[in-house]
């Protein structure tokens, strides 16, 4: 599992389904939902979609910061 300090997945229930969010931390008061996805008939469904998508999501942001540091230089 990939979760960092800065990114992490939440899982909650809606009425008959489960929704997962990837969350960023945007200060130690403050989060930001980056990423949702609802409709997932069980948690652990949920749970897989968000690690797939959170490790998907980790590498992408790696190589805009990559894109951006090699830009600046």
């Amino acid at each position: 599992m990939s979760i960092t300090k800065k990114y992490t997945f939440q899982t909650s229930a809606e009425k008959d389904s489960w929704r997962a969010d990837i969350v960023r931390r945007a200060s130690s008061k403050n989060t930001i939902i980056s990423k949702t996805q609802t409709g997932f008939k069980s948690e652990a469904e949920a749970v897989q979609w968000a690690e797939k998508e959170l490790a998907l999501f980790l590498e992408k942001q790696s190589a805009r910061n990559k894109r951006q540091a090699d830009k600046r230089t």
